[in-house]
């Protein structure tokens, strides 16, 4: 029984040791950008040291995407959460209303999500990676569509649920490019709602 309390403990440490450390390294990486980051700036916000981060991470690559897949995972499921909530029969604007009000528009999430993407774009691996998570919650997206489509008819431009489902992604990312320029969060929603009543309603 002790050995196995023991383990918890560790486990227990372990785990927000590895919160922490991806707490601090959000406010550095938003603060100076990835790839002007030092493990020791990150361990020195977190107030660890550099055996605590390699307990936890083998690099900034992997504690970066680990930041990314959080943030990721966070969005959808906003929407996700957001599209549950009417049954089958879907109430698009409503649906709507409740994605556009919850969806995380942070400006500091923006400028990490930005420098992970031009990271990505120059690591082919990376690359893979981040598709797998966009494609994910595309996937999340169109199969809520999906099943409200006998109910809720979606523009037949859109080519069906999964069509519908990217065009709502490209909606947020046109729409966070302009807020990270103007910070105006509140404009951002409004116009994000915009969009995507006129692409899911026609």
């Amino acid at each position: 029984m002790a050995v196995d309390g023991t383990a918890g403990r560790i486990t227990r440490r372990r785990l927000r040791t590895r919160a922490n450390l991806l707490e601090a390294a959000f406010t550095v990486f938003a603060g100076k950008g990835f790839g002007h980051v030092s493990i020791e700036e990150v361990c020195e916000a977190a107030g660890y040291t550099r055996g605590a981060f390699y307990s936890n991470f083998t690099g900034l690559d992997e504690l970066f995407f680990a930041l990314y897949t959080e943030r990721a995972e966070l969005i959808a499921e906003q929407v996700s959460g957001a599209f549950a909530l009417d049954g089958p029969d879907l109430d698009v604007t409503a649906a709507v209303d409740r994605v556009t009000d919850v969806l995380l528009l942070d400006h500091d999430w923006l400028l990490v999500k930005t420098d992970f993407l031009v990271h990505a774009a120059r690591d082919p691996e990376v690359a893979r990676s981040l598709l797998e998570h966009r494609a994910r919650l595309r996937r999340t997206i169109a199969d809520r569509l999906a099943r409200a489509h006998d109910h809720t008819a979606l523009p037949a431009v859109l080519g069906g649920a999964e069509g519908a489902a990217h065009a709502v992604v490209a909606a947020y990312d046109g729409v966070t490019v302009q807020l990270l320029l103007d910070r105006d969060v509140a404009r951002a929603r409004a116009w994000l709602k915009q969009l995507l009543t006129a692409l899911l309603t026609g």
